[in-house]
């Protein structure tokens, strides 16, 4: 199923309706697809503004902007000056949101080093608002080392990402660099702007798990995994950021607590599992933490290399369940309990299995190969796998899957009650 098909279009909507958008369009041949986002916004309505860089003119007409914006389009530095003001200052500062769509590689280059040699560079440069780029350009430029570095000093400075996604280029060679489409590219936008869903729970409840659980097998090793917390951690935080009394139980991270969070510290499964227990009831569970399957009796001393002898073996036991605990609660179950399945094959089929037999309402699964690499990172492509269908998100930061995933739940958290 197409993600945009799951999308709400009336929560876009009321986020959207009288926000002023100002749109900066790159040089590239993506910057076709932006005359759609123009047109997506103002059905849900935006008021948007365009900005076009010299490169984007070669591709995409300013008569076509105009006409579906109802605006005027903007491409001179020189040519602000309306009764003294400085045209530039003014654009940015007007907007709720800058938008750059497409974000060629020599654009994303300028943005990082401060450049503002023209008018869509100034505008970056003046701005006090937030900044969205939607990446856009050939597969190589976009792992050239140049351009990682240039991606991750905008992330630094604050700048949020949609996409690229990953397809055929334009050039005929395949790989991520495509940019995200305009629905995507619109929910991007929606969980952006400020105050979008900012006091969306209000008043509720929510309990986080997070990181690994470390399951000891003597006072010096221990049984474990390579997750990071930065997934459960940001959710945590922007649960917080929306309203919520948010309750983080954490396994053993490298990473802080986030601020205004209540946050539980634990080593291992049954550990969290009385955590969790204790932190309940909730209005919403998110099990964010991966927890490890199995456990073994510690023995009391360091086991010992013997030269020339056996390995040791372990008699291990299963670990409780705390996700299916959860949500087959016969009392105090939350409203709406969501897990995770990070996957290295079947991603979609193994998420789907886990949510029947998990007896949950969502699972958010994401990759976690090798070739994924999401354990430490800070990005995550996920895909939202309820019983309504899938719907699949562009690799995003992990703080922006984060506010749009805390956006959509609260929201289903509103519908699920008023459906009782």
């Amino acid at each position: 199923m197409r993600a945009e098909s799951l999308v709400s279009t009336d929560a876009q909507q009321q986020i959207l309706a009288g926000r002023t958008l100002l749109l900066i369009v790159g040089g590239g041949v993506a910057a076709y697809k932006s005359l759609d986002l123009v047109r997506r916004l103002r059905e849900r309505g935006a008021r948007v503004r365009t900005v076009l860089t010299a490169a984007a003119a070669r591709f995409v007409t300013p008569l076509s902007f105009a006409s579906l914006s109802g605006e005027r389009v903007f491409d001179d530095l020189f040519s602000l000056t309306d009764e003294q003001e400085m045209g530039h200052i003014r654009l940015s500062r007007e907007a709720d949101l800058v938008v750059v769509a497409p974000a060629t590689a020599h654009l994303l280059a300028r943005m990082a080093s401060g450049q503002a040699d023209d008018l869509a560079t100034t505008l970056l440069l003046a701005t006090d608002k937030r900044v969205l780029v939607a990446p856009a350009m050939n597969v190589r430029m976009w792992l050239h080392p140049a351009t990682r570095r240039n991606i991750a000093q905008l992330r630094d400075d604050g700048v949020l990402f949609v996409g690229p996604e990953e397809g055929e280029m334009a050039c005929g060679e395949f790989g991520p660099g495509r940019m995200s489409e305009p629905l995507a590219i619109v929910a991007a936008i929606a969980a952006a702007l400020p105050g979008a869903g900012r006091q969306s729970l209000a008043g509720r409840h929510v309990v986080v798990t997070s990181g690994p659980t470390r399951e000891p097998i003597d006072p010096a090793r221990y049984l474990s995994n390579r997750s990071s917390g930065k997934q459960g951690h940001a959710i945590a935080a922007a649960a917080a950021r929306a309203g919520a009394r948010v309750t983080l139980v954490s396994g053993p991270v490298e990473i802080d607590d986030p601020p205004g969070v209540e946050t539980r510290h634990v080593e291992t499964a049954l550990q969290m599992l009385a955590a969790v227990e204790a932190a309940l009831p909730a209005d919403l569970f998110i099990g964010a933490a991966a927890v490890a399957d199995w456990r073994a009796e510690p023995a009391p001393d360091k086991i010992k290399k013997r030269p020339g002898g056996a390995p040791p073996s372990l008699v291990l036991s299963e670990n409780p369940d705390i996700l299916a605990r959860v949500a087959r609660r016969e009392s105090a179950r939350p409203t709406l309990v969501v897990g995770f399945a990070a996957e290295t094959r079947d991603m979609i089929a193994n998420a789907e299995e886990k949510l029947a037999r998990k007896g949950c309402d969502l699972i958010v699964a994401n990759d976690v190969s090798a070739a994924a690499g999401v354990f430490g990172g800070d990005a995550n492509e996920v895909h939202l796998v309820g019983p309504d269908g899938v719907e699949s998100w562009p690799r995003l930061d992990k703080s922006d899957v984060a506010a749009r995933l805390v956006a959509r739940l609260a929201e289903r958290l509103s519908q699920a009650e008023c459906a009782r």
